[in-house]
């Protein structure tokens, strides 16, 4: 994600949102914060949504430029692992971050933390020191046999680039 204004402190307002209103403020200010893409008007919270549409645009046939929304997001929420394909809370992403319920109120924000976790958050710093990865693996792993498991298809996520 190039948006500056996607980085460590707003990973953190997502962590601390339920915590703080000021965390809350946070996250509103940067997600309403107006852009330009391609010389129009955008928001950091449609880029977000870009992005992690990006993501899975082979699961939910996403095409260059389209944005997640609720469905897509809890659709593919589950699907999240970090590490090893390890089978407990700690591993599956939304679990480990508190997100029982992705619904209108929150899915975006759910996004937000993912991409901004990618971009600057600790998965970015596990990554680059050879760490943790972010995987995309079979949806809701809790439901699967043991033979689906063992033969699910699994692709790990480039972020590539610098963060500021």
């Amino acid at each position: 994600m190039a948006h500056p204004l996607i980085n460590r402190d707003l990973y953190e307002a997502i962590v601390r949102f339920d915590e703080s209103e000021e965390a809350r403020d946070y996250y509103y200010k940067v997600m309403e914060t107006v852009t330009e893409k391609d010389g129009k008007p955008d928001t950091v919270r449609n880029q977000i949504l870009r992005s992690y549409a990006m993501l899975f645009c082979d699961d939910i046939g996403a095409v260059a430029g389209q944005m997640a929304g609720p469905d897509e997001v809890e659709a593919t929420a589950d699907r999240l692992h970090t590490g090893n394909m390890g089978f407990d809370p700690r591993h599956w992403y939304r679990m480990r971050h508190h997100f029982p319920v992705i619904d209108e109120d929150n899915y975006d924000r759910f996004a937000a933390l993912v991409i901004s976790d990618l971009s600057a958050g600790p998965l970015h710093e596990a990554a680059v020191n050879g760490g943790d990865m972010l995987l995309v693996g079979a949806a809701d792993p809790l439901h699967m046999t043991r033979e689906q498991r063992a033969h699910q298809r699994v692709r790990t996520i480039d972020i590539g680039g610098d963060v500021r």
